[in-house]
């Protein structure tokens, strides 16, 4: 026991032997600390479990929450990366907490915010985001209703950031790749092109995101053209096409994103979004811009950092991306360890010398083992996916409210949150030519002003907003 611990025990002690009334037996200062370790021990359990646990039922024992280990690393070209590490967000409103508890149960939220035209959207993104998706959840829930919710709130915080942002008139415009992290659940919601990838223990990666490029989105295309726009490569003297496929008018070579006022509301902010859950194995997040992505594969991005603690495998992502391709663009990496609660980051031991006859044996055996445990790994199931969604359309994103809790009001905006008399509510499924069903009397609904939002992002009308 180290001395901190043992001094507070021992006064404690003296006390109640009387203060000063003379030594104490070093046997009742040993069981003393005995019962402050065993009370510490069970205070300290109760904050490392999981409140409940994803399709945890009554009488299941709770699962361990893991542990966070992250680093950043970035070089910038143009000042216009940012990202954001948080690791205490709580998460107040859940319905087991109550006043008098001192367990806040917390979730972790990292970011990547690639900017354009300008760093103003990336930073109010990075500042307002996180705020906007709380703003949307619903009062009350349990955990398991926590992490259902999470998806659609992502869609309502995602287009009411954008939708305030445009308000100020500025023409910048950002990528976001959003991750949170609840105890083994991760959610991620992205716009635009910046890229999270999950090496899973056993060294299987798996994308996380989806790319908003139209040069390579087809269907992202198709939307496109079918709300107004039009995609094509840019145009130089004699009628040659150069470059990649962009959106006109404003040329952004992206389909969605935050901001970008001046290209047309049919570059929407509607993220993609997908939920899954860790064994508890555990694994690693790398989120980075396309500053990386431009210059590795995420196969590349994952092998060349592993055995490295999270700070050190950042910086030796971005150090391989630069070698690679050099200083094109903004480069920032994020990397996150999920790592099992009673485990620490074991990492491998530098390789000793042999000659080079042995060490194209041990290599080639190595290489053969390595591949059988992946196969043993991958069959056990490593990740579990939860959910998936990428329409770009409102009126399926949104949902309905039947799996929620109400607000103070009847009526509520699914996307700014505004109170709305019964009178002023819109469906949002009211007339949505996307719809496969129209239910013009079915909650959630939006006021006016994120009505007119859903119709110019769905191509109904023109966007209102002009940029002298």
């Amino acid at each position: 026991m180290s001395s901190s611990s043992a001094e507070p025990a021992a006064e404690q002690h003296h006390r109640h032997a009387g203060g000063n009334s003379g030594p104490v037996p070093l046997a009742a200062l040993i069981k003393e600390e005995a019962r402050t370790e065993r009370r510490a021990g069970a205070a300290s359990s109760i904050s490392g479990q999981e409140d409940g646990g994803v399709g945890g039922g009554v009488g299941e024992a709770p699962t361990r929450r893991p542990l966070l280990r992250y680093g950043c690393a970035a070089q910038s070209k143009k000042g216009e990366d940012f990202f954001l590490l948080r690791t205490d967000c709580a998460r107040p409103s859940t319905s087991y907490s109550s006043p008098t508890s001192s367990h806040h149960p917390t979730f972790a939220v990292f970011a990547v915010l690639d900017g354009h035209n300008g760093n103003a959207a990336a930073i109010y993104t990075r500042d307002n985001l996180l705020n906007h998706v709380l703003s949307a959840m619903p009062r009350g829930l349990s955990r398991n209703e926590w992490l259902h919710a999470l998806p659609r709130a992502l869609v309502s915080g995602f287009v009411k950031t954008d939708k305030e942002f445009q308000t100020k008139g500025q023409t910048s415009g950002t990528t976001a790749t959003f991750v949170i992290i609840d105890g083994w659940t991760i959610t991620v919601a992205s716009v635009g092109d910046s890229r999270c990838i999950l090496d899973a223990q056993g060294g299987s990666v798996s994308l996380l995101t989806v790319d908003h490029r139209l040069e390579e989105n087809v269907e992202e295309r198709e939307r496109v053209t079918a709300s107004g726009g039009e995609v094509g490569r840019l145009s130089v003297v004699g009628g040659a096409e150069i470059g990649p496929l962009r959106c006109w008018p404003g040329g952004l070579c992206l389909s969605r994103s935050i901001g970008d006022i001046d290209v047309g509301e049919f570059i929407v902010p509607v993220p993609y979004v997908k939920q899954v859950k860790l064994s508890n194995a555990g694994g690693r997040l790398i989120i980075a811009s396309d500053g990386i992505w431009d210059s590795l594969s995420s196969e590349v991005a994952a092998k060349c950092c592993r055995g490295l603690p999270a700070e050190l495998a950042a910086k030796q992502i971005v150090k391989e991306a630069l070698r690679t391709r050099g200083l094109k663009d903004d480069t920032t990496c994020v990397v996150v360890d999920i790592i099992p609660p009673d485990q620490t980051m074991r990492l491998p031991s530098p390789p000793k010398k042999m000659n080079k006859i042995k060490s194209l044996i041990f290599r080639k055996k190595g290489k053969v083992m390595s591949n059988k445990l992946t196969k043993q790994l991958s069959s056990v199931g490593m990740v579990e996916e939860i959910f998936e969604e990428g329409s770009a359309m409102l009126s399926e994103r949104l949902g309905n409210h039947s799996s929620g809790r109400r607000t103070s009001s009847l009526f509520t905006c699914a996307i700014c949150q505004v109170d709305l008399d019964p009178s002023e509510g819109i469906s949002v499924h009211a007339g949505s030519k996307f719809s496969s069903s129209s239910k013009p009397w079915q909650s959630p609904f939006l006021c006016s002003d994120c009505r007119d939002k859903k119709d110019a992002m769905e191509g109904k009308r023109p966007s209102g907003v002009k940029v002298l």
